[in-house]
């Protein structure tokens, strides 16, 4: 049954609350280099303050040095020289203090990023199935490579230069008024204006910067569907097709990316020009007060003020310029945290899955070796009792609803009892719920209605770990890791030996092409084993499974990529492998499932017919009609 409908490639929302998530990142950066943070805001304060004196200072050595000096024509210039170095000292400070806090960020900005690739990653797998049904890979990736990216230039630039536009700001205007307050009106008249000019560009900007977001993960998700299907592509000859819908697809990416760089790059150059207006109006300005000896204004004051006017002009220019990179990273940033505040897959189980052994008395206790033998070990809620339960493979499913989503149903009042030791068939067409069972059982997804229970517990009791660790599982989709075929197979048991693992693709009948193979079980593979045939590449996920040697197995189409001959020594593998044990078998090749003990026949949802080979044949029934292909 196809599970939940995917959302569409790269639908994300904008930023609802933007002081919310820079406040949040700012927690998170703090959280973890507060000391390293701190350390960054002092040498940014001693690099504006120095700054600011140095630019101060400006005013006493035209007044006191310069100018008495040119009118006295005075040869003696030791104090204009110790003016020059007291300069170049503040100026020296200042450096120092620029690299230290730009040197401190590196670490800062490289160590906020790999904790949130780590917290992303590790909160991944905590995820349940549901979400990465309903997400699409490409989407995902987009966080960990696009959003992240964005964080990197703000965290090491913007919020640097937020702090340092800041304190410069405020010092600033502080120096300008001490300075001249006729000229400070004109000043910060001029920065309203570039301010207001700037939020006009930035809202422009920044809604065209979310939409370049959001068209960048839908090419990247597009991208990698077109990656993965390829051979469809090219058997059903889309090529062109395929090239028309990514064209359109990165057409809408150019027309987002197009319209936000235009105001983007509009932006600078506005207000740099506006800041050199305010300059000119300033030095107009400023000129008549000296001329007319106005307000005390000297030149050496004019020429500090004009100083201060560039520098209260500049950090408001550099904001400006940070805006649609703050937007970006805010936007980036805001999908991060929705990632890291998913939900994680609930497990309010208790009961564990141990290994087991037989006492003198002949009671069950747990087991560190490995003895073949599992139990279910209860620890009971109310007084803290522990009791063990042999685990023997029963499964029973009693009245069963489920639906992926709540208006839609796709199983109706399911009911099963596999006793230990059975071989359960599932069979039916293509969409009747097969392989939704298993995943039920799996409790990859949460019953609606009914109870499962596994050797008469219910499932919802028993720790999802310990539950899928007793349900060996091989897909019809084979995923293999970049990795050797000796550690492919040992992902089924990582403490596996050599031979353990030998031995598995010995009874998989994988043993004989891998020894074909350029290195042996040490051959590398990599492109999730696209060097082997879909069939090499089933039989490594059947001994993936046979190391594990779980007490129970489900295979989803496991045999479905295997030719006749192969199959069947597969299957005599497999059954030697889970003798005494459940096994749930899916399958539309139904000569793989003549021997089960029990098949049930779906469709649409509902069991339309149970039993045997033998008793399913002699209904004439649905089943009847799937092995024979006659109608009854």
């Amino acid at each position: 049954m196809a599970g939940p409908r995917r959302v569409p490639r790269g639908q994300k929302s904008s930023v609802e609350n933007p002081g919310r998530v820079m406040k949040r990142l700012l927690g998170y950066i703090f959280k973890y280099y507060g000391f390293q943070m701190i350390c960054v805001l002092l040498c940014i304060l001693i690099s504006v303050l120095a700054n600011l004196r140095g630019t101060m200072f400006m005013k006493t050595l035209i007044d006191d040095y310069i100018e008495p000096l040119v009118k006295a024509q005075s040869n003696d210039f030791s104090g204009l020289l110790h003016a020059i170095l007291t300069m170049a000292v503040i100026y020296g400070v200042g450096i120092i203090a620029t690299y230290s806090y730009n040197r401190i960020m590196v670490n800062v900005t490289q160590g906020t990023l790999l904790r949130l690739r780590e917290e992303l990653f590790n909160h991944m797998q905590t995820l349940p199935i549901r979400y990465f049904d309903t997400n699409s890979r490409g989407d995902i990736m987009s966080i960990y490579t696009n959003d992240i990216d964005t964080l990197r230039q703000m965290v090491s630039q913007s919020i640097p230069q937020l702090f340092n536009s800041f304190i410069m700001i405020v010092g600033t205007l502080i120096s300008m008024i001490v300075l001249s307050v006729p000229l400070t009106i004109v000043t910060v008249v001029m920065v309203f204006f570039m301010l207001f000019v700037t939020v006009r560009i930035a809202k422009l900007s920044g809604k065209y910067f979310q939409e370049q977001q959001k068209n960048i993960g839908k090419v990247n998700g597009f991208i990698e569907e077109m990656m993965s299907g390829q051979k469809v592509v090219k058997v059903f000859c889309h090529e062109e097709e395929s090239i028309k819908d990514f064209n359109e697809l990165n057409e809408e990416l150019f027309d987002s990316a197009y319209k936000a760089n235009k105001y983007a790059n509009v932006m600078m150059p506005t207000m740099a020009q506006m800041g050199n207006l305010s300059y000119v109006i300033c030095t107009v300005i400023g000129a008549a007060l000296v001329l007319f000896g106005i307000n005390g204004t000297t030149i050496g004051t004019l020429v500090s003020f004009l100083q201060y006017n560039r520098s209260f002009n500049m950090p408001i220019n550099q904001v400006s310029m940070q805006t649609n990179a703050i937007i970006m990273a805010l936007a980036g940033a805001d999908r991060v945290f929705k990632l890291l505040d998913e939900k994680s897959e609930e497990d309010e189980g208790y009961v564990n899955l141990v290994r087991s052994r037989k006492n003198d008395k002949g009671e069950i206790e747990e087991s560190v070796a490995r003895t073949g033998h599992w139990a279910w070990k209860h620890i009971h809620q109310a007084d803290g009792s522990v009791d063990y339960k042999d685990q023997e493979g029963a499964i029973v499913l009693d009245h069963v609803d489920f639906g992926y989503v709540e208006d839609k149903q796709v199983l109706y009042d399911v009911s099963l009892d596999a006793k230990p030791g059975q071989k359960i068939a599932f069979v039916g067409s293509t969409g009747a719920g097969k392989t939704t069972i298993t995943n039920l059982i799996n409790r990859f997804y949460d019953i609606q209605d009914g109870k499962i229970r596994y050797d008469g517990i219910n499932i919802n009791k028993i720790k999802k770990a310990d539950l899928r660790r007793s349900l060996g599982l091989v897909l019809q989709e084979t995923h293999l890791f970049t990795n050797t075929v000796m550690e492919n197979i040992r992902y089924g048991r990582l403490d596996a030996t050599d031979e353990e693992c030998i031995a598995a693709a010995r009874l998989a009948n994988a043993d004989t092409f891998i020894r074909q193979l350029p290195d042996g079980y040490n051959t590398m593979l990599t492109g999730d084993g696209g060097n082997l045939s879909q069939g090499q590449r089933q039989l490594l996920a059947i001994a993936r499974a046979a190391v594990a040697d779980p007490p129970a197995l489900i295979l989803d189409e496991a045999t479905s990529s295997i030719d006749t001959r192969t199959e069947k020594m597969v299957q005599d593998g497999m059954d030697k492998l889970m003798s005494g044990r459940t096994t749930f078998v899916i399958a539309h090749r139904l000569s793989t499932v003549r021997n089960s003990d029990l098949i049930l026949v779906l469709e649409k949802g509902h069991v339309i017919e149970q039993g045997n080979h033998e008793e399913l044949i002699a209904k004439h029934g649905k089943y009847y009609q799937l092995y024979t292909g006659m109608t009854a």
